[in-house]
């Protein structure tokens, strides 16, 4: 949520700013500002609404001159989305300013003690209380800008990431991050600092990505000082040589990310397995597992913590691990797993999941989860991420950046991942035949080609879509592995299209949702012939009954359904487990085609954001 850029050195900042801000658009806001240095003072420019109408905003007002400035988009918390509540915000001397990712909790008596000390306030901002409160110790203090953001820092509560110009320091940009990522660029002559690496990796591959509780001064042509916020300790810098390209993070022809994203996901599938699935030989190597083998066997359950798209994972991970390694699982949402005081032993292992590794909920569950003594093993898709440093091990996934704010291929990988990891615990543990063994690993290798079959059905999928785009609701079913499946198909067409949609196992239906099927429900049933399979044939002539309109994913060559259904759409087989990957692939494409022909705005929707940092 929210997104900082910075720049300082020898070039314009203003066109690296605002290309940075389009970068970081996926990460959903509704307002967007900019601040510069032009030499002698501040200028600034911010609205409500897209970077494009600061663009607007800013050749209005002339705000381009500078090669030192910051620039913000923000997700409205406190304050409406509106031009006073935009960031970047000045201190009421005008010589502070400041852009703010994340939450100052105790904001509001911070606020009543500047106020009583004769500040005002144009906005509604937790933000504005930040930057005089700055201001207020560096006056009475006579501290440096650097000292005054560290005491400040250590008076809030809450998580923020920041930077801060003073208009006395025009050579230096202060930064500091609690639970909200911030990456620094480190160039020729130059430095640059955002939410993550996309806004600078065209002009640097080196970074380092602070800590929490860290703070970086940035000046030009010094090197930069790395302190702690709470014991003043300085800290050395770590810089990472990044793996990422511009043309991962660029459109490649596609009309949205989101489609890109989709389209992907066979490559990205074999990269998450590529080195650790080895079918010839009869192997998986997970590093991470491989190392705690022992913790995982003599488990007595695991608990997975997720949010989101995340959490859909971890269910179809709960039936995997159950089925393959007979290990009892419990999947938690993290947002209530962390204060429901749940009971965590020492014997447990807790598998935390998210695509950022920053979702705050999650975070904070593996916190809880570590001080209970339990071992906790993280699977994100973001290398040096804050969930990858604060779990005990993990697994990447591969899936390369995701744009859109949908999840789409960081979903498919991290279930990749997950059935891994299963297959290799049934392995360690005897509770699985080896010829099933065998058989799981020789039917994940060709999953990615079955996932490119079932792309074929995009022209299909996009008829189908111009036919119920106008859908008021829709309901979407499945069993089994693929009931978590039908979660995320509900999940997705909500998420981009703004139809209501709700996911249920099938036999649920009965109870309760089979009231809301008539003439104008569509239902998408997830119907595999596979296990089940007659049962969710009767769920169908249920719907049928009752004149639903059924849009049946079936296997290949199926006839019963296809004699019932209005619409199939048509996948290759696979095992029970793993067809949870394929079947995810159509609901996908008609979640995208719904959405594009109801003309949404795909790859950034209405009040999401890709990477939830706050509570």
């Amino acid at each position: 949520m929210c997104g900082i850029v910075g720049y300082i050195g020898p070039r314009e900042a203003y066109p690296i700013i605002i290309k940075g801000l389009k970068r970081l658009e996926y990460r959903g806001y509704d307002s967007a500002g900019v601040a510069l240095y032009d030499g002698e003072k501040f200028i600034s420019s911010k609205t409500k609404g897209k970077v494009s109408d600061l663009e607007k905003r800013a050749e209005e007002e002339n705000t381009f001159k500078g090669s030192m400035g910051i620039g913000h988009t923000r997700w409205a918390t406190h304050g409406v989305p509106n031009d006073v509540n935009s960031h970047p915000h000045f201190s009421n001397s005008g010589e502070l300013v400041i852009i703010h990712n994340g939450i100052i909790e105790n904001y509001e008596p911070l606020k009543q003690e500047l106020i009583n000390r004769g500040y005002t306030f144009k906005s509604d901002t937790d933000t504005e209380v930040l930057v005089n409160l700055i201001e207020d110790i560096q006056k009475n203090k006579g501290l440096k800008l650097g000292k005054a953001v560290q005491v400040a820092l250590n008076q809030v509560v809450g998580a923020y990431a920041i930077c801060v110009m003073d208009i006395k320091k025009p050579n230096e940009i202060v930064a500091a991050r609690l639970g909200s990522p911030l990456a620094i660029g480190i160039g020729e002559g130059e430095f640059f600092v955002a939410s993550d690496a996309s806004p600078f990796i065209e002009y640097t591959n080196n970074a380092i990505y602070l800590e929490d509780e860290e703070m970086a001064i940035i000046r030009l042509h010094k090197p930069i000082k790395i302190r702690k916020i709470k014991s003043d300790s300085e800290v050395s810098p770590y810089i990472q040589e990044l793996q990422l390209n511009l043309e991962q993070i660029e459109k490649g022809g596609y009309d949205h990310f989101m489609l890109k994203e989709i389209y992907e996901q066979p490559q990205v599938i074999r990269d998450t397995f590529r080195g650790r699935l080895l079918s010839d030989q009869g192997l998986i190597k997970m590093a991470g597992i491989e190392d705690n083998l022992n913790k995982f066997i003599n488990a007595k359950r695991i608990i997975i913590a997720a949010c989101g798209t995340s959490w859909h994972a971890g269910l179809v991970a709960e039936y995997m691990i159950e089925e393959f390694a007979r290990i009892p699982v419990e999947v938690e949402y993290a947002s209530e797993f962390r204060y429901r005081n749940p009971i965590i032993n020492a014997d447990d292992v807790v598998i935390a999941i998210s695509q950022s590794g920053e979702t705050a909920d999650t975070l904070a569950a593996i916190k809880l989860a570590k001080e209970k003594g339990a071992f906790v093993f993280g699977v994100c898709n973001v290398v040096g991420s804050s969930i990858s440093r604060e779990t005990h091990a993990g697994a990447y996934t591969h899936a390369g950046p995701e744009i859109g704010v949908a999840s789409t291929k960081a979903f498919t990988t991290q279930i990749t991942v997950l059935a891994l990891i299963a297959l290799r615990l049934a392995k360690a543990k005897g509770t699985m035949s080896q010829s099933d063994y065998l058989r799981n690993l020789i039917e994940l290798e060709l999953i990615p080609e079955k996932v490119q079959e079932a792309l074929l059905e995009n022209d299909k999928i996009l008829e189908i879509a111009k036919i119920y785009k106008d859908a008021p609701n829709c309901l979407f079913l499945g069993r089994g592995f693929n009931f978590p499946v039908a979660l995320e198909g509900a999940l997705k067409l909500k998420e981009i299209s703004y139809i209501h949609a709700e996911g249920y196992p099938a036999a649920e239906m009965k109870h309760g949702p089979i009231a809301l099927i008539d003439e104008n429900m569509p239902v998408i049933v997830i119907a595999p012939q596979q296990n089940h399979y007659d049962k969710v044939v009767s769920n169908i002539q249920e719907i049928k009954a009752r004149s639903g309109k059924i849009i049946a994913l079936v296997s290949k060559g199926d006839e019963q359904v296809k004699n019932l259904a209005d619409h199939i759409i048509e996948m290759p087989n696979s095992t029970e487990a793993l067809t949870s990957i394929i079947a995810t692939i159509p609901l996908q494409l008609l979640s995208y085609h719904v959405a594009v022909l109801r003309g949404t705005n795909v790859d950034q929707p209405r009040n999401l954001a890709k990477s939830v940092t706050v509570e």
